[in-house]
């Protein structure tokens, strides 16, 4: 009986190999972020370069519309990505915190299953589904 409480407590938290295994993870993640983030960053800043200025007037108003369109969702995409930098940079300091995994709602261990396809996740899937009832 003993060694199966002792089994239980162990598994509270993720040990540090596997925190490592996480951590490079995530910090492959955040790499690829903050390009794909460097990329929408300069769409959005970026003169155009095609100018219209030879062309009909009536191209150049769509071609003005079509551009504020992609600068918009530029703008929308540009500003997810920063929050996804911004969930990952914290899932590093619950590395750090040796707090990684642990389900925020429940206290239990999230599936690693579930933290390798979304290495930021907070809450486990049960308390997912709680919450959105």
């Amino acid at each position: 009986m003993a060694t199966k409480k002792k089994e239980e407590k162990e598994k509270t938290r993720y040990s540090d190999e596997e925190l490592a295994e996480f951590k490079e993870l995530i910090l492959q993640k955040l790499e690829k972020a903050r390009k794909d983030y460097e990329i929408l960053r300069a769409a959005i800043t970026h003169s155009e370069s095609n100018d219209t200025e030879d062309t009909s007037p009536t191209f150049k108003v769509l071609e003005e519309g079509a551009s504020t369109l992609s600068k918009e969702e530029s703008g929308k995409l540009a500003l997810r990505q920063q929050k996804f930098i911004k969930h990952l940079e914290a899932a590093l300091i619950r590395i750090e915190n040796k707090s990684y995994g642990i389900c925020r709602e429940t206290g239990k261990l999230i599936p690693k299953e579930r933290l390798m396809a979304v290495p930021h996740a907070t809450l486990s899937i049960e308390a997912k589904e709680s919450q959105s009832r």
